[in-house]
């Protein structure tokens, strides 16, 4: 009789595979002290390599995430989500201008399309704010109070002083413009405007004195430092615009459904075709897609780079199994006498390392959840030690650390650690599983 025959005999019937005794031997071998032929130092190398693996993945996701989320929401709550110019022509004079003369009428077209909120007139223009010996560059844009009651941050800002309401009389002005400025509400300051009127002696500039009505604070740096607001009205006179408006800017539904230059959509065609045919349509993407393309792909990129930690945090429970299968060499040639097939020996040492895997991907599915529900309080202590100044909301032009947990960015990190992991640890158990009886046994 053949050893082949002489060993099927030995061997356990109608067990199925990942049976009892599978998942017993191989919870001994995990456990075992390393003086018994166990790995547990090896073991805690590869469950920690891969537990930090995960969470730093599953953090870093959360805060890209986070980050185009917030930009997004604070470009959107601050915004129009698209704007309609006039093309521009030459004036009398000869110079290139874009006024819009029958902007209500405008106005009135694109509020009809369907998916748009509302529709408003706007005049915009640079000009120098002062107040005694300190100046600041302004973005002034002159809009109708009840269209800037429908921008949720200048209307319901992070933080406001004064009232929105008493626009009439005087002007918004953001935080950073107030800061530069030294002033508050009350407080009257200089609107100046180079060129602004013609005297007999040529252009002079125009100067007008305003009181701060209202100061607001949105989270974004650049708008904080940079934006004023006063009335349709208001803006008409001064910046000489008589009855014309130098935009139209709309708020819609579903800001995604709008496109970009290199892609208009059907609801920009349609938008367009409101406006008339001789306008030109500028959304919000248009203005910041350059940047969220960037986020996107850093995105993409940073996923892949974090995918080489999780690889390389894997393949230590490599360096485990082939340690384990030499130490258990005489055990793996006991257990192929008494009967167990080669498959249940590869099923032994696979759950030892899928086990290393699993629990140190779910570790660190639990630490990155973790980090990313208290990061605030996690970064102000590190920003904290570190003296302060890591997050400076005038470069990253936010005022807070943002981080969004999506449950499919947890999902690609786990089962990227768990694939790999379960993956890797096959072909060290596929070696024990070879691995001849007699050969196991020659020098016990």
């Amino acid at each position: 009789m053949s050893d082949a025959a002489s060993a099927d005999r030995g061997r356990p019937r109608g067990a199925p595979p990942f049976a009892a005794h599978e998942w017993m031997i191989a919870w001994r071998y995990m456990r075992a002290r390393r003086r018994e032929g166990g790995i547990s130092v090896i073991v805690w190398y590869a469950l920690v390599g891969v537990a930090l693996a995960v969470g730093t993945l599953i953090v870093v996701m959360a805060v890209m995430v986070g980050f185009r989320a917030e930009f997004t929401d604070r470009i959107l709550g601050a915004e129009g989500h698209v704007k309609f110019y006039a093309v521009a022509v030459r004036d009398e004079r000869g110079a290139m201008v874009r006024s819009i003369a029958d902007y209500d009428a405008m106005t009135e077209r694109v509020a009809g399309v369907p998916g748009v909120i509302r529709a408003a007139p706007m005049v915009e223009a640079q000009a120098l704010v002062s107040k005694g010996s300190a100046n600041a560059g302004a973005l002034v844009r002159g809009e109708r109070l009840e269209d800037l009651r429908d921008l949720p941050y200048v209307a319901n800002p992070e933080e406001a002083r004064g009232s929105l309401d008493d626009l009439p009389r005087g002007l918004a002005i953001g935080w950073g413009v107030a800061q530069e400025l030294g002033v508050d509400v009350g407080d009257r300051i200089s609107m100046i405007l180079p060129g602004g009127q013609t005297t007999p002696f040529g252009t002079a500039p125009k100067v007008k004195g305003f009181e701060v009505v209202y100061i607001f604070r949105i989270g974004r740096a650049d708008v904080d430092k940079t934006r004023v607001y006063m009335t349709f009205e208001a803006a008409q006179e001064f910046f000489n615009r008589g009855d014309t408006a130098d935009q139209v800017e709309a708020i819609v539904e579903d800001p995604q459904a709008l496109g970009s230059r290199a892609s208009r959509t059907e609801f920009d065609q349609q938008l367009a075709a409101a406006a008339g045919p001789r306008s030109v349509v500028w959304t919000w993407k248009d203005a910041n897609g350059a940047f969220l393309s960037a986020l996107d792909t850093e995105r993409a990129v940073m996923f892949m780079i974090l995918s080489l930690v999780v690889l390389i945090a894997a393949l230590n429970i490599i360096s485990g199994l082939v340690m384990l299968v030499k130490n258990k060499g005489r055990d793996i040639g006991i257990l192929r006498t008494v009967g167990l097939t080669q498959g249940a020996i590869l099923r032994v040492f696979f759950l030892c390392g899928a086990g290393i895997g699993t629990l140190g991907t779910l570790i660190g599915v639990g630490l990155g959840i973790l980090f990313v529900i208290y990061i605030d309080p996690i970064f102000d202590v590190v920003n904290f030690f570190a003296g302060g100044g890591i997050w400076d909301p005038e470069i990253r032009m936010l005022t807070k650390f943002p981080a969004v947990l999506r449950w499919e960015d947890v999902a690609s990190a786990a089962g990227l650690a768990l694939a790999l992991s379960w993956f890797i640890t096959f072909f060290p158990a596929r070696k024990a599983a070879r691995l001849h009886p007699v050969e196991a046994l020659r020098y016990e």
